[in-house]
């Protein structure tokens, strides 16, 4: 979406109407901001009544008892407009945040069931800037948009009024500054309108380049590559910083003006205020032009503050625009299945499956492969023949174009699910953890796994031994992405994770191609064991892991171009037997 269209969709009434209805769950909050917005403006206007009161009447009738009484009112109503004005504040903020709490929460539900392919094309960077600043714009609609224009305009009518009633000539004389205000404010709103869209994007990309960074800093300080982006981000830096620098200069001259045109209009009443006190010969305009003075600060000021608030609601408009795109995408996986069973037998069948990640650029041409209850599959090839996609599709990260998939004779489309993904355990090479421990990171904090039943599957697969010499064993927090493990460590993690899940279907995807010989050792013995009784998938490089496989295939360009046992596969000195013999050979050199 171009700056142009997203500036004109600001002010998206329906959109509105649609970030307004999170509200409709706090109706009682909702109530009490606006009584207490209507109650300060109120009290806010009384405040000029009783300074004319007491200056035109209390003072000139030199009455202590009278005086007495109108500064004891005074201060109640001073009192009562901090105690609204703090009610208002504070419920304004509450029912803000309370909105984007649930609409956190529904973001981040629709990014969990996300297809896979949208990662794919979706910067991380931005989908994090979508939950976490524009979420908090988002908020900022109702704690310092939205309700504070609404109150400031209801003093602004109410000043006008008691205004007009107090004298219309000077009323009229303040009025005929206001032109030049609502000029100003609006060409004010519209630059600012602009320069902040601009913030918002500068500040997304921003955002994306530092994550990315950190994510990638091995590979930035392996090539040397820290001068390089350490330039690049001194120029996104300077576009994030000149961007702001753009609201800074409009706030620089917006405000100038503004003072000064209130400047003017107080010169202005007090001196038509003492011309119609010489002219009427009236002793008891001191009040009025006093009383005036107050008025026109809860006239002006307001104004003033309009346009950097309706700068807020435009902004949070904006904000709420890009999460509700993402609201509205329609790319999940559609989990319409009823089938819920709670351990599958683990028979595997591809029928003519077609696939491919971009439309109208196969992956896979037409695969089919069973695998029987119990058997350990084995798929080998070089990069890129498809190998990991197979399992992509038999978990529903993707959806096939065409054929069938089905595990006991059931199409897989047919299941729900987290029925189905309980039912499948993967072990990939690039190991994910996440900033917790090791326990937490093996159970994925699932209630029915206890840390007896971690500790039970670690001595069963050989690596409890490896968990106890850490510090703080099974509670050693791992820290982020668990850097604070090796590759292989991390390895051994993943699997034990996989293992007490207790899948009916195993996959090692690569499971043992980044590890040292010992680790792998440990892996091979594990791999024995959690095989048994289960369909097992296993995808490698490195032939040497898949000998005993029941079932070997061999893909090439997406397409399966052997299959058979280990023996049978050499017998046919074909793709299989070439590609062993190449890594016998470049094993016995190495």
């Amino acid at each position: 979406m171009s700056k142009e269209q997203e500036i004109g969709k600001a002010f998206d009434f329906k959109l509105f109407r649609r970030v307004f209805g999170f509200a409709k769950n706090y109706i009682s909050i909702l109530v009490t901001v606006v009584l207490s917005g209507i109650l300060s403006a109120a009290f806010a206007v009384f405040t000029p009544i009783i300074v004319q009161y007491i200056i035109n009447k209390a003072l000139d009738a030199r009455n202590d008892e009278q005086l007495l009484t109108a500064i004891l009112v005074m201060g109640s109503v001073l009192l009562g407009q901090v105690i609204f004005q703090l009610m208002f504040n504070y419920f304004a903020n509450l029912l803000g945040e309370s909105v984007i709490k649930d609409l956190r929460m529904r973001l981040f539900q629709k990014m969990m069931a996300f297809k896979m392919t949208y990662f794919d094309k979706s910067s991380i960077g931005l989908l994090v800037t979508r939950a976490v600043a524009d979420m908090q714009r988002i908020g900022e609609i109702f704690s310092q948009g939205f309700f504070v224009i609404v109150a400031d305009v209801l003093k602004m009518v109410a000043a006008a009024g008691v205004m007009l009633v107090m004298n219309w000539r000077l009323a009229l004389i303040v009025f005929a500054i206001l032109p030049v205000i609502l000029v100003a404010t609006r060409l004010f709103q519209r630059a600012m309108k602009v320069a902040f869209i601009d913030v918002r994007a500068q500040v997304a990309n921003l955002n994306s380049f530092v994550q990315e960074r950190i994510a990638g800093i091995k590979i930035v300080q392996l090539f040397n590559r820290e001068v390089i982006e350490k330039e690049k981000f001194r120029e996104i830096n300077e576009k994030h910083q000149n961007a702001w620098l753009k609201t800074v200069w409009y706030n620089s001259i917006f405000f100038p003006v503004a003072e000064i045109s209130n400047s003017i209009g107080i010169g202005l009443v007090v001196y038509f205020g003492v011309i119609q006190q010489i002219e009427t010969m009236q002793d008891t305009n001191v009040g009025t032009i006093v009383a005036f003075f107050f008025l026109m600060e809860l006239l002006f000021r307001p104004l003033r503050q309009i346009a950097d608030k309706f700068n807020t609601l435009q902004m949070g408009m904006v904000a709420a625009n890009r999460v509700f795109m993402i609201l509205d995408t329609d790319s999940h996986i559609s989990d319409t299945g009823t089938r819920e069973i709670p351990k599958v037998r683990g028979s595997i069948s591809f029928s003519n499956v077609r696939f491919g990640y971009v439309e109208n650029e196969e992956v896979l041409h037409g695969i089919s492969f069973s695998a029987n209850a119990g058997e350990t599959i084995a798929i080998v090839g070089a990069t890129g023949a498809g190998k990991s996609t197979i399992i992509n599709l038999l978990n529903r990260f993707y959806e096939i174009n065409s054929g069938s998939i089905s595990i006991d004779g059931i199409d897989i489309r047919e299941f729900k699910l987290a029925s189905l993904r309980s039912n499948i355990a993967v072990v990939l090479q690039d190991v994910f953890l996440f900033a917790d421990t090791i326990a937490n990171n093996i159970s994925l904090k699932d209630d029915s796994i206890s840390l007896e039943d971690i500790e039970e599957a670690a001595r069963q697969i050989g690596v409890h031994d490896f968990i106890s010499t850490l510090p703080s064993g099974y509670e050693y927090n791992v820290k982020e992405r668990g850097i604070m493990l090796s590759s292989g460590q991390r390895q051994l993690i993943a699997f034990l994770r996989a293992y007490v899940s207790n899948p009916g279907i195993l996959i090692l995807d690569e499971a043992t191609s980044s590890v040292d010989t010992y680790t792998e050792r440990l892996i091979q013995e594990a791999t024995n064991k959690i095989t048994e009784d289960r369909t097992s998938i296993i995808i490698a490089h490195r032939l040497a892991t898949v000998k005993k496989a029941d079932k070997i295939i061999v893909m090439d360009s997406g397409q399966i171009v052997e299959m058979g046992t280990h023996r049978e596969l050499l017998k046919k000195d074909g793709y299989y037997s070439d590609l062993y013999q190449a890594q016998f050979l470049q094993e016995e050199l190495a």
